[in-house]
């Protein structure tokens, strides 16, 4: 395992497993089997529904705690101090810890800066180790980095072979906050396994698609949190420590940015009103 260290000294492994769309029934075996194969990095989120299931496998996987990196986010309908402050206490239950190691921001909607005053109380009380963002735009991001106590440690945003947020990697760079990206794999859509550029570039190194993508993001220091429900995906997606990209290829997969979402943008009103109408 690679790591990247934190605005906080903290280190967190640049692999991770993401639970996000993994069902509450499931979830426990998967991050087992993740934990099995290699991954010290779990990812959840209180709006995931899985928070429990993620406590279950910590409790049972016999890897003790310190070797282990847990990430959850506070939703939008927990947003301000005292409901996010709450939430935060329910969530270290869920995941039947004693700390937490990193706590996002999951969307920048309501009262956010309540939500961070939250976190960083908890953060300076000891029982979460770093705290940060995630789907925080350059704009906003720049904002709350200008008036908040403690500086965000990460921003996890949409980041992938066809979205590789450049801009926002500068500007994360700037205020030294770690990359990370949701969806590394871009769900599967503009037949991401299949495009022409990774396939062959995977066969020069006997990697597939998947693995190149996720090679790609690790080099350009970027922390991936890619997620299966397969066993043998997950090693498959763990087992990209073997090999490093060469420039010309980095400079193909960089040409295949299309600088856009394949998902949503928070500049759309409608976008907006349907995440701030979803809870928990």
């Amino acid at each position: 395992m690679e790591f990247v260290t934190l605005n906080n000294g903290i280190k967190m492994p640049v692999l991770g497993y993401g639970v996000y769309q993994v069902s509450n029934e499931e979830c426990e075996r998967c991050v087992l089997d993740a934990i099995c194969v290699g991954y010290r990095s779990i990812d959840t989120a209180q709006a995931y529904g899985n928070e429990e299931a993620v406590g279950n496998a910590i409790r049972k996987c016999g890897v003790p705690r310190e070797e282990l990196f847990i990430t959850t986010k506070v939703w939008v309908s927990n947003a301000g101090y005292k409901k996010a402050k709450e939430s935060l206490r329910e969530s270290l239950q869920k995941l039947q810890t004693k700390y937490i190691d990193l706590v996002l921001i999951h969307q920048p909607f309501g009262d956010y800066y309540g939500t961070y005053r939250a976190m960083e109380e908890a953060y300076q009380e000891g029982w979460i180790r770093a705290i940060g963002v995630s789907n925080f735009y350059p704009d906003r991001l720049v904002d709350l980095c200008r008036f908040v106590d403690i500086t965000p440690a990460v921003n996890q945003v949409e980041t992938h072979v066809f979205q590789q947020q450049q801009k926002a990697h500068e500007y994360m760079e700037k205020y030294g906050v770690q990359h990370e990206s949701w969806g590394p794999f871009a769900e599967g859509r503009k037949d991401f396994f299949t495009n022409s550029v990774l396939t062959e570039i995977g066969k020069k190194y006997r990697k597939t698609a998947a693995q190149i993508a996720l090679r790609f993001l690790i080099q350009n220091g970027v922390v991936v949190i890619p997620k299966s429900t397969h066993k043998d995906r997950m090693a498959q997606n763990f087992d990209v420590f073997d090999f490093v990209l060469a420039e010309e290829d980095m400079a193909a997969v960089r040409a295949l940015d299309e600088k856009e979402s394949l998902f949503f943008s928070h500049y759309d009103p409608a976008t907006v009103e349907m995440i701030t109408g979803l809870r928990r």
